[in-house]
């Protein structure tokens, strides 16, 4: 049963918070969600704005109500420009048409292991609400308890409660549980996890799938020239489809998948495979033979030939000129710090990288990835977002948080139509798409959300941009 603290209509949102976080929230600037940008990479595009309707402070007010405000509607005067009603006229403008109630449910897992990444994607979902919503909006969070059991709960609840649309929950396991209650009661779902698993027949996923990150930086591998391409990878479901995109884009892009080497994900010490990867025996045999050579041949040449293989370990090319870690963390420090020490190094081999390396803090304190590649989301909206979620709750927010905030956004977007909320399969679908805060993203009919990478270099003092992401979506999907 879905706790009364958190029923969260526009009207009674600030009652959900504490009193300190709405005086924070009364602090924030009202920000502007803009999405539906034109199918097109030739023009500028064009977005749709999404703003809270302006007030004198341009910040949402916060002032206690009085019983009639709170309780009855505000009366409303009707434009007489609008209405056909001459200024000068006396009669009564005409009553104000009610607007259309949307009612959507967010799942997340409240309570349980998970409970404080829950919790803050519940903060952002109403950083989303206090921004954009308008008081015909309704959020009606639920507990999953992080469980497949929870979220059945979960979900049951929501249809009894009249839900429109479903956003949640957070894992691929209560994303399956939760389906078949959603289709049975006709209900869309916008979930968080990234499995394309689960993923179709009313089921979206918000989450950001490898395929999209391995298309956008390695294609711009192979345009920038390394068309030989080396995968090492963990030995699990989603290396496999970092593998299995990456022949993908090779074999329509002219390149070629030269490697490809699994390891397994849980070992301690992965010091044999990456040194096998790196052809280190063969190429340090053939160093130790090249200095036998020039010892015997012994003359002035020869000499300073081998004062230049003093410092050197291997000898000979590799067979490939760029290598995708689809890791993350220590363990992708772990391993470009291996294949460093056995001569795999940046610039004569590029490594790339996904957006889990967007996750790590002093990217670039790790030699071995200065110079590196990787895809992930823009920067600048996402920092913007940051600094307002801090104001308002006191902590930066945890990376998933932007899922939760474009979730609930998307859902208030649809219930501003003419028609009152519209989260029909069509709507939903919107080829054109959204401008959020991790950039431009699109739902696809196969339940997949498509999205727009931008190219980041790691430097000593972090990442920059190499290339920005698209502003627009090609007629082309990943």
């Amino acid at each position: 049963m879905m706790d009364n603290r958190f029923s969260c209509r526009w009207v009674n949102s600030l009652r959900v918070l504490t009193p300190r976080r709405v005086f924070r929230l009364a602090a924030i600037l009202v920000f502007c969600i803009a999405g539906c940008a034109e199918n097109t990479v030739k023009e500028q595009p064009v977005f749709r704005t999404f703003e809270p309707k302006p007030s004198v402070s341009e910040t949402p007010s916060i002032e206690p109500k009085t019983p009639a405000e709170t309780n009855g509607a505000t009366p409303a005067i009707a434009d007489p420009l609008k209405s056909g009603t001459k200024p000068e006229s006396s009669a009564p403008p005409s009553a104000p048409v009610p607007p259309l109630e949307a009612k959507v449910a967010l799942l997340l897992p409240l309570s349980g292991p998970s409970a404080p990444l829950g919790q803050a994607m519940l903060d952002a979902a109403q950083l989303s609400l206090f921004e954009l919503a308008e008081k015909s909006f309704t959020l009606m969070p639920f507990d999953t308890g992080g469980t497949a059991a929870g979220a059945r709960k979960a979900a049951a609840a929501a249809v009894q409660k009249n839900a429109q649309l479903i956003l949640g929950p957070l894992h691929a396991k209560s994303v399956r549980a939760v389906s078949p209650i959603a289709r049975e009661a006709g209900l869309p779902v916008v979930a968080f996890s990234n499995s394309r698993e689960v993923a179709g027949n009313g089921v979206f996923i918000l989450g950001f799938v490898p395929r999209q990150q391995v298309y956008s930086v390695v294609g711009y591998a192979l345009a920038e020239g390394l068309s030989r391409i080396a995968v090492l990878a963990p030995s699990d479901e989603y290396g496999k489809a970092v593998v299995e995109a990456a022949r993908a884009v090779t074999d329509s892009a002219g390149g070629a998948i030269v490697r490809t080497m699994y390891y397994d994900p849980a070992a301690a010490d992965l010091s044999g495979e990456v040194k096998a990867f790196a052809n280190y025996n063969t190429r340090h045999q053939a160093l130790l033979a090249q200095r036998k050579a020039l010892e015997d041949k012994g003359d002035e040449v020869a000499k300073q030939a081998l004062r230049r293989l003093e410092k050197l370990d291997t000898i000979g090319p590799l067979p490939y000129d760029a290598v995708l870690l689809p890791e993350g963390g220590e363990r992708l420090r772990t391993v470009s710090s291996l294949l460093s020490y056995y001569d795999v190094d940046q610039p004569a081999v590029r490594l790339l990288g996904l957006r889990s390396w967007d996750l790590i803090s002093n990217l670039g304190s790790e030699p071995a990835l200065v110079g590196a590649w990787f895809s992930g989301s823009p920067v600048e909206e996402r920092e913007r977002f940051g600094e307002r979620f801090q104001k308002a709750f006191g902590q930066r927010p945890p990376r998933l948080a932007t899922l939760a905030y474009d979730a609930t956004a998307l859902a208030v977007v649809l219930s501003q139509g003419e028609g009152g909320p519209d989260y029909s399969l069509t709507a939903l679908t919107d080829s054109n798409g959204f401008l959020g805060v991790d950039g431009i993203f699109r739902l696809l009919p196969e339940g997949v959300a498509e999205r727009a990478f931008t190219i980041h270099e790691v430097t000593r003092k972090g990442a920059s941009e190499r290339r920005s992401a698209p502003q627009s979506f090609t007629a082309a999907t990943n």
